[in-house]
């Protein structure tokens, strides 16, 4: 798939910097708000902000269902941060009221590195599709607790789990849009292929 349609849940967070980093690697982005917008993607990108608004505004918007089904039916989806906390299965210290979409099979605990000023940048061995390094940034990041069956370990950090795979699905603690290393968008375009 030459020009790839990906599109960014845009209901909170760092919308504008996946958006850019997509589209220099050649695909054609959608800013998701309805939907709809979910039956015209390749892939999509629950980015990274504040995973308790980005949960209620799922539901405000009627989207929460639909992100399940599209996501359950093979659409292959990165969440970054706050996106890694939607996609888990389980959040070990949730907000209240706090649900996640419960694709991926994982615990996750939030701002395990810390709050804001903690934040850091570092590189580690990704073990994706290609082994490689990747520059990634944490801010106010989550660790993954607890990893399911089938659930591969993509990368680590201060030997905490901080990237995994399932099948169609990647979920990372980081935000490597900010340190601009395209590694991890690249991965999730090479399973639309």
């Amino acid at each position: 798939m030459s020009n790839p349609t990906v599109g960014v849940l845009a209901l909170q967070g760092g919308v504008a910097e996946h958006v850019r980093m997509l589209g220099q690697l050649g695909a054609q982005t959608v800013l998701v708000r309805r939907p709809e917008e979910l039956k015209q993607l390749d892939a999509l990108v629950l980015p990274g902000g504040e995973s308790s608004t980005i949960d209620r505004l799922t539901r405000i918007f009627g989207l929460r269902g639909p992100l399940i089904e599209a996501i359950r039916g093979g659409l292959p989806v990165l969440g970054t941060c706050a996106g890694l906390i939607m996609l888990s299965s389980h959040i070990d210290d949730p907000a209240p009221g706090q649900q996640s979409l419960a694709v991926l099979d994982v615990g996750v605990s939030r701002n395990a590195f810390g709050s804001q000023v903690a934040s850091t940048e570092a590189t580690l061995d990704w073990m994706g599709s290609a082994s490689r390094s990747v520059r990634a940034a944490f801010i106010r990041a989550p660790i993954v607790t607890a990893l399911g069956e089938g659930v591969r370990t993509l990368a680590r950090h201060e030997d905490e789990v901080v990237a995994v795979r399932q099948g169609n699905i990647l979920g990372i603690s980081f935000h490597p849009e900010l340190t601009g290393d395209t590694t991890v968008h690249e991965e999730l375009l090479e399973i639309t292929l």
